[in-house]
């Protein structure tokens, strides 16, 4: 009656740990198969090369669910700030005050360098003027030159646009371009790249500037001199990889010490050998 009874409880047991150990088994399943959600948020001037990484980068990694939007680089940075986004993509460096209100949150950040951009000058496709010194330019953005025919183009009313103050574009031309001196009152905003192309290409007096990665065949890039006129380069990939073309900048991303994990395995994918062919690809300077 004993070896009955415990054969019972033996096949009972058995029957518990094959009932558990299928639970168990559902369990891990699921929990390999969760997908976790990473923002990424910020300048339009990178977001072309983080859509196209993260179009690779699903191939390689299916856990990971990347969701990218621009608005600027100032957008990514407060979004960074206010815990809406995991990444903060910037055209621009992060600044000393946003710097100080991440630590007055007890948090602490990472920078990367993911690529390098060439800054291109932009004009109508049939305007006469194919090149311009720095202070050229600087007279047109800060409202001093008024017409293309003072910079050895035809009698016409130059309008400049700009992006909007929220944009590291904005900021980085400010700085390198105009020496830090205030646009001209009232000039014409763009909230992206594409909205600026448009504009370019619709009106015949038209000066602004893009990320080299948006250049098309809808506006003509100007050749620029920062050595008073002696020599003028043109915005290519070549030249801003050999560093003779003058207007280059880096492009960031920023996360918080806390994320780390979860946006590790996409930051390791783009400064990869892989990753960095993308930047290539956009149209941006790689970072071998």
């Amino acid at each position: 009656m004993k070896k009955h009874i415990l054969l019972l409880l033996t096949g009972i047991s058995l029957l518990s740990c094959n009932s558990k150990n299928e639970e168990t088994k559902s369990t891990g399943i699921e929990s390999k198969t969760k997908v976790e959600t990473v923002q990424i948020k910020g300048s339009e001037t990178v977001l072309p090369l983080t859509q196209m990484a993260v179009e690779e980068f699903a191939n390689v990694d299916s856990q990971l669910k990347l969701i990218v939007t621009g608005g600027g680089s100032g957008v990514g940075i407060a979004a960074l700030l206010n815990n809406t986004t995991d990444i903060a993509q910037t055209s621009r460096a992060i600044k000393f005050g946003e710097k100080q209100k991440i630590e007055e949150n007890g948090n602490s950040f990472k920078e990367i360098t993911v690529a390098y951009d060439a800054l291109a000058i932009i004009v109508h496709p049939e305007n006469k003027v194919a090149k311009l010194t720095r202070e050229q330019l600087e007279d047109i953005f800060t409202g001093k030159i008024t017409n293309w025919k003072e910079v050895g183009g035809e009698d016409l009313k130059i309008v400049p646009y700009a992006r909007e103050t929220s944009s590291g574009t904005y900021e980085f031309f400010k700085e390198s371009v105009l020496l830090n001196k205030n646009y001209l009152s009232g000039i014409m905003s763009m909230p992206a790249n594409g909205a600026i192309i448009q504009s370019i290409k619709q009106t015949k007096g038209a000066i602004a500037y893009v990320g080299l990665a948006y250049l098309n065949k809808d506006v003509k890039a100007v050749h620029i001199s920062y050595d008073g006129g002696k020599t003028f380069i043109e915005p290519s990939f070549a030249n801003a990889k050999n560093k003779t073309y003058p207007v280059v900048r880096p492009l960031f991303y920023y996360y918080l010490d806390k994320s780390e994990s979860k946006v590790k395995p996409f930051i390791d994918f783009l400064l990869s050998p892989e990753g960095q062919e993308i930047v290539d690809e956009v149209g941006y300077v790689d970072l071998r």
